[in-house]
């Protein structure tokens, strides 16, 4: 498989784009104001323990707190131990919470198994934590919507070829890495180099490199421990002791291996900070980083600006004329799968088998390109034979093994015909990040009609004259297609609300006025009397 990573930046943003086989399937978009957190670690402050949540809520000085749950936390008073998943009889992780670990058999419960290991599941952690205590605490989720990050106190300092785990004992090694001999090699080399009290993970890049590379990026590793142990001592609450690469760094550090073709960049300060950055570390892959030269946007001409645009739309439509439409909801993400145009032959359950294979594809890529996380429902087409569902189950596990998401499928379509998946939630979805809710219809796509508007508008009138006031005259002010729409004489709903409740209405327009808003007023003393009246 042919894949690249292309790198946009401008002084708005920075966007990196995964492709494979030329076709776009994951985006990662950094702003100044919303600059990537995750692998910060913070001295924080506990604000609040609830026992009944089996979780604390930590202030990292930002309006929204971070939230540990007890399952996050180290096995000893300190708190500063690293999450491990088990790699080859050993524990190990990819110590960074972006990127997930390997996918292999039972790796799914990897989490939650060590969780229990070792006493990791801390049913006395409401007793270690008290009220105002700092604590240390590195972000392992972004904050997403109304919710604040979510924090660990097993602490880790990924780099290039390792990831340092301090208070730790073990060493774990990729499962990427194949070969049993190498494995041992990498073992054998930072166990000759890895003081006492710390764990070590071996990155998948790590294979083949020479000795001295590896000591190197430990010893850079140790340093920056010892420097976040040196703030820790002094650093006032909410200080910030440890700042993990952003965006586009991190992405060349996790994700640039062996199998990407190319690296290209249009920055030229980004460009040698990468080549300077991989160099450093001794990697040979600096040769495929290249430099856009050309006038044409960057990402128009690797035409990835089309697919961020349909990432952000509702309906997708696919190339055998079927789509898919994707809904957004607080609680969940719904996928639901339409034949369209999609004719076929005279065989229902073949053409029903072929649009739904066809979708499982998109549904995956289009999954992995929104950073859709969480609960997701998807209502492919029924299907009548058993082998044909199960054809779809297996073309989703077979596309989504590519994602660096953990997720999990039900292998059983329900008696509706729902298949049921969820997926690791690490940021907020894309839409968050490139769209905001519209003003008008705040986020819904729908706003009250101009009829709903004047029923709204006749009840505050209602509630006024009820009121017993002495003054039956009113101003109402509206938005300009509202002012036309109550003063058209054909009709003439303004004058029918006169008549009918006895009251004088001088109608206005206010252009700063939504659509479907209204303010009203008593005309002695010009008061607002909308809050008081209006529902």
């Amino acid at each position: 498989m042919k894949k690249e990573i292309i790198i946009n930046s401008t002084n708005e943003d920075t966007r990196i784009a995964l492709l494979e086989n030329n076709k776009l399937v994951e985006l990662f978009v950094e702003r100044p104001d919303n600059e990537r957190s995750v692998g910060n670690i913070y001295k924080g402050k506990v604000r609040k323990v609830v026992k009944g949540m089996q979780a604390a809520f930590i202030n990292l000085g930002d309006p929204q707190d971070a939230f540990l749950h007890f399952s996050d936390m180290g096995a000893n008073n300190q708190q500063l131990f690293a999450n491990f998943d088990d790699e080859d009889g050993e524990n190990g992780s990819n110590g960074h919470a972006e990127k997930p670990p390997e996918k292999e058999k039972g790796n799914q419960r990897g989490r939650r198994d060590n969780r229990r290991r070792g006493g990791r599941q801390r049913s006395d952690a409401w007793q270690l934590l008290k009220n105002g205590q700092d604590v240390l605490v590195q972000i392992i989720k972004e904050p997403i919507a109304n919710k604040g990050p979510r924090v660990t106190t097993e602490l880790t300092v990924p780099g290039r070829f390792l990831v340092l785990v301090p208070n730790q004992n073990r060493i774990g090694v990729s499962r990427k890495i194949s070969s049993g001999k190498e494995r041992r090699r990498l073992r054998q080399i930072t166990r000759k180099h890895l003081p006492s009290g710390f764990g070590l993970i071996v990155r998948t890049v790590a294979e083949g490199k020479s000795e001295d590379l590896i000591k190197q990026d430990l010893l850079k590793l140790l340093k920056e421990w010892k420097s976040v142990q040196e703030q820790m001592k002094s650093a006032a609450p909410f200080s910030l002791l440890f700042q993990d690469l952003g965006m586009a760094s991190s992405i060349i550090r996790d994700l640039f291996t062996d199998d990407v073709e190319r690296v290209v960049i249009d920055s030229r300060r980004m460009f040698r900070d990468n080549i300077n950055y991989l160099k450093e570390v001794g990697s040979e892959l600096h040769k495929r980083v290249e430099y856009y030269r050309k006038r044409k946007p960057i990402f128009d001409a690797f035409n990835i600006e089309a697919d961020i645009q349909n990432s952000i739309q509702k309906k997708v439509w696919m190339a055998n004329g079927g789509y898919i439409i994707v809904e957004h909801t607080e609680a969940l993400t719904v996928v639901d799968v339409n034949s369209g145009r999609f004719f076929g032959k005279k065989n229902h359950e073949k053409n029903s088998l072929k649009v739904n294979l066809e979708s499982a594809r998109e549904i995956a890529r289009q999954l992995r390109l929104r950073d859709v996380g969480g609960l997701i429902v998807i209502d492919f087409i029924d299907m009548e034979e058993e082998a044909n569902r199960k054809r779809v189950i297996n073309e989703l596990h077979k596309e989504f093994s590519r994602d660096r998401s953990v997720s999990k499928i039900d292998n059983n379509v329900s008696r509706f015909g729902l298949v049921q998946m969820t997926r690791q939630r690490i940021r907020p979805s894309l839409i968050y990040n490139i769209t905001e809710p519209c003003e008008f219809c705040e986020g819904s796509g729908l706003v009250p009609t101009k009829g709903t508007v004047v029923a709204g508008i006749e009840r505050a009138i209602r509630r006024y004259v009820a009121s017993r006031r002495l003054d039956r005259r009113v101003i109402l002010q509206v938005h300009p297609e509202m002012y036309t729409y109550l003063n058209n004489e054909k009709f003439g709903r303004k004058f029918q609300l006169m008549w009918k409740y006895w009251v004088k209405i001088l109608t206005e327009e206010n252009e700063e006025l939504r659509s479907h808003e209204f303010k009203l007023f008593s005309k002695r003393g010009r008061k607002d009397v909308t809050k008081q009246f209006a529902s």
